[in-house]
């Protein structure tokens, strides 16, 4: 059996009393089983965080709740169910719409697991009197000793890379992983489907769940106009030549490619540049043109894991988006919440609003949101 390295199983000799967060996917129902496997006292918690409306077809989550209730049936497990909806709405909708309007491309992703489940839900379950909470995150957490009456705790990459979710997580402090445990950290996707085969749980087959719930299948773009208002605008080439129609540059992110409606010979087109109070979106033709490769970013909102900042100018690895592989660059500081961040390659399609998530080796050290980017 892997260890889960956890701050809450180090401190206590005895049973354990942890609240999982089930998701109704396969990854929350091993990390809840290998709990149980361990001793613990374990509780389902079903978090519901967005209101469907009435005909609702995109979000799963009466489907989820169903497959979170199968499971916790045959792990023989209290499954609690609440409502976060409010908070979702006040402390990451709002502000996702917010950084739209401002031509930024938000990760509400990454606000949810710092607000919601960091927070609401860990103030909830600690409340109930749990000793820690448990998600089904590819990430670990690893204790660092100094003396008897100071710790650190690290955030590592999960052991499989190609699911590792820290970039996801890097906005949690020391509080957060005091009391946090990702029990699947150091498993592999395939290692999670064959224990929740074996373990007999529906959801060992069960498709990956992507992007952001309330989104679900339907075109982004779609989706945003329920919120903010179409408003026709023009796409223009860098050069100033009109080549298309839009309904809104707030719709649009840098890179993007689909739902530009140019067509014509060459190169697919990308979007280069916003002007969100002129509403222009400006596109560039080819996947590798100079417009899309950016070397600087300046980082703001920075937040630190162990609450220090690295010694600058600092030698580092960091992803502008999820999916990147690791870039190597230096960090210096240019305010009291500001960074420089100097890539040794142009980084492509580097979009304002997105995280920059910075890393030593395989721990995660923070990160910040981009605030802009620059040839040089």
């Amino acid at each position: 059996m892997i260890p889960v390295a956890t701050p809450a199983m180090a401190t206590t000799a005895s049973k354990a009393s942890v609240i999982v967060g089930m998701s109704g996917g396969v990854d929350s129902s091993v990390a809840a089983a290998r709990l149980i496997e361990q001793g613990h006292k374990v509780t389902g918690l079903f978090m519901k965080n967005w209101e469907e409306d009435d005909n609702e077809e995109y979000c799963s989550a009466a489907e989820d709740l169903a497959d979170a209730e199968e499971v916790c049936k045959l792990l023989d497990i209290e499954l609690k169910t609440i409502n976060f909806s409010y908070e979702y709405w006040t402390r990451v909708f709002q502000l996702f719409l917010e950084e739209y309007r401002n031509g930024r491309t938000p990760n509400p992703d990454v606000v949810c697991n710092k607000e919601i489940k960091f927070k609401a839900f860990l103030d909830w379950a600690i409340h109930l009197g749990a000793n820690f909470i448990a998600t089904g995150h590819y990430a670990r957490i690893e204790q660092q000793h100094y003396n008897d009456n100071h710790r650190n705790y690290l955030l590592r990459k999960g052991r499989d890379r190609r699911k590792d979710q820290s970039y996801f997580l890097h906005t949690l402090g020391q509080d957060a992983l005091r009391y946090a445990s990702f029990p699947i950290g150091e498993m592999r996707k395939q290692q999670v489907r064959e224990q929740a085969k074996t373990l007999s749980l529906p959801t060992h087959d069960k498709k990956d769940s992507t992007g952001i719930c309330f989104i679900g299948e339907r075109r982004f773009s779609d989706f945003l106009s329920r919120f903010l208002p179409t408003q026709n605008g023009t796409i223009k080439t860098l050069e100033g030549e009109t080549i298309g129609k839009h309904k809104g540059a707030y719709y649009y992110t840098i890179g993007q490619r689909q739902g530009l409606g140019i067509g014509g010979d060459g190169a697919a087109w990308y979007v280069a540049e916003k002007d969100v109070k002129r509403n222009i979106v400006y596109v560039v033709q080819g996947h590798d043109h100079p417009a899309l490769m950016k070397k600087i970013v300046v980082a703001e909102q920075l937040h630190w894991i162990t609450g220090l900042a690295p010694i600058l100018p600092a030698h580092c690895n960091a992803k502008t988006r999820y999916r990147q592989a690791d870039q190597s660059c230096v960090i210096s500081m240019l305010g009291a919440n500001h960074a420089r961040i100097e890539f040794d390659q142009p980084q492509w399609a580097v979009a304002p609003g997105q995280s920059i998530v910075l890393y030593h080796d395989d721990v995660c050290l923070g990160g910040g949101i981009i605030k802009s980017a620059l040839d040089d």
